[in-house]
């Protein structure tokens, strides 16, 4: 697994993917990270790295590696 270079900070609402388990933030398959926070309903800011090379089982989004969350 090879991440991109820099680190991003994502914030907004995640919804979740068709897929059961799946959240997304701004077309970010959001990997990692607690759920608890990120399936609240509310608002967080997520920083991490993407991965664009990572399968998952998910068919949405861009694999985004959560390496923080907090409500935003």
């Amino acid at each position: 697994m090879s991440a991109d270079d820099e680190t991003v900070t994502l914030t907004g609402l995640p919804v979740p993917a068709v897929e059961a388990g799946g959240w997304l933030l701004d077309g970010y398959l959001l990997i990692g990270g607690p759920r608890e926070l990120l399936g609240d309903g509310e608002p967080v800011r997520v920083t991490g790295r993407v991965h664009r090379d990572l399968a998952t089982i998910w068919q949405q989004g861009t694999p985004f590696v959560v390496e923080s969350a907090e409500p935003a």
